[in-house]
């Protein structure tokens, strides 16, 4: 599928939204991902300027068919961010009406930060499939920064959001933060990656904005413990 696999990584406050300096601070990234052949494309975590991104698709030959939401964060979603109201998928849905994709767990916290009704959300479990032209998605439910968060794995590239970083992981301690769920996501539930895929992360913390998942593992210290045990106090709260 290399050559029909339609990807970018745009990073806000670079790529789009370069004028909003709250994007330009948060270094969010947004992802691109579709069929080149047939022209179908989603949009992953879609803040700050949703009009831009479909620009950048429109530009690339590309329609708009759906949004993947990593988790509910503002930053990742739009909504209230510390008194602060972020553009998001709610103001995607009033230019394209296309599903959002959502674990289950997580569909009410999305509505409740981005106002969007629960009959516009797609609810998934662990290990579905998004299609996007002939592109499979696999959707991995990855709790721990949040109840529902979720990691996309497409072709050897693992789309992270906040569960995983290049260096260090999501928070665990704001609200539905879990650093247990969070352990079994990073060793257990992402095991199935594997290392010669790329990991895109969900903000730019690091000098590179992407790497390959075994030197992830290598050099990550989120990969140093080897029980919970040791987890737990190195990153417990």
């Amino acid at each position: 599928m290399d050559d029909r696999l339609y990807f970018r990584q745009l990073l806000s406050g670079r790529d789009f939204a370069t004028t909003d300096p709250i994007a330009r601070q948060m270094v969010n990234f947004a992802y691109a991902i579709g069929d080149k052949e047939t022209g179908e494309a989603v949009l992953v975590d879609p803040a700050y300027d949703s009009a831009a991104l479909i620009d950048a698709l429109d530009a690339d030959g590309m329609r708009l068919t759906g949004v993947l939401a990593t988790h509910y964060h503002a930053d990742h979603v739009g909504g209230n961010m510390m008194g602060h109201q972020l553009h998001g998928i709610a103001d995607l849905l009033e230019q394209s009406n296309v599903p959002v994709h959502v674990q289950a767990p997580e569909a009410e916290f999305v509505t409740k930060v981005t106002g969007v009704g629960g009959d516009q959300l797609v609810s998934h479990s662990s290990g579905d499939t998004v299609m996007v032209g002939d592109i499979a998605i696999e959707l991995i439910h990855t709790p721990g920064h949040t109840p529902g968060s979720q990691c996309f794995l497409v072709d050897n590239h693992l789309v992270s959001g906040d569960t995983l970083f290049l260096d260090g992981c999501g928070r665990t301690d704001l609200p539905g933060g879990d650093p247990e769920e969070l352990y079994r996501s990073l060793h257990d539930r992402l095991a199935k990656v594997p290392d010669r895929a790329v990991l895109y992360p969900g903000h730019l913390y690091s000098p590179e904005p992407h790497k390959e998942m075994g030197a992830t593992r290598q050099e990550n210290i989120v990969y140093r413990p080897t029980s919970l045990e040791q987890w737990l106090m190195m990153f417990g709260h």
